[in-house]
């Protein structure tokens, strides 16, 4: 029976990095979903952008990656509308920090590494595949 460990170690790898690339992809779905969600009033705080943040994984170890969702503490975005409850004594109201299109881009860079690693897994299941007929 060949050695597969060096296989079973890249594709335990590229479960780790969907796993990551989903988490990455929830955060970024959230905040498109509440980009223009405005606080009930004027001294309510806005949707806080969340950033996935992943701490680097040791294969060798055979651990799960550990994420959390950091908040963006960039300022946020304010908009002229005195008729909305949420508007300050100026008429603004302050809105999340999220930009959508930059999100957007994002999202589609996270998603295209998510079917990479698809394709990368694919390929290593083939060549395992191809082995073992050429073994057997």
């Amino acid at each position: 029976m060949p050695d597969t460990s060096p296989l079973k170690a890249a594709t335990d790898a590229l479960a780790y990095g969907r796993r990551i690339q989903s988490g990455r992809i929830r955060a970024i779905s959230e905040n498109i979903a509440n980009a223009d969600s405005a606080p009930a009033d004027p001294s309510g705080t806005p949707y806080a952008r969340k950033i996935a943040v992943f701490q680097p994984v040791d294969v060798d170890r055979a651990r799960e990656p550990v994420g959390r969702f950091l908040r963006d503490s960039s300022d946020f975005r304010r908009r002229y509308d005195p008729s909305n409850a949420a508007a300050d004594r100026q008429g603004y109201v302050r809105l999340p920090n999220v930009n959508v299109a930059l999100e957007s881009a994002d999202l589609q860079r996270v998603i295209r590494n998510y079917e990479l690693n698809l394709s990368a897994e694919a390929s290593i299941d083939s060549v395992s595949r191809a082995t073992l007929n050429l073994l057997g």
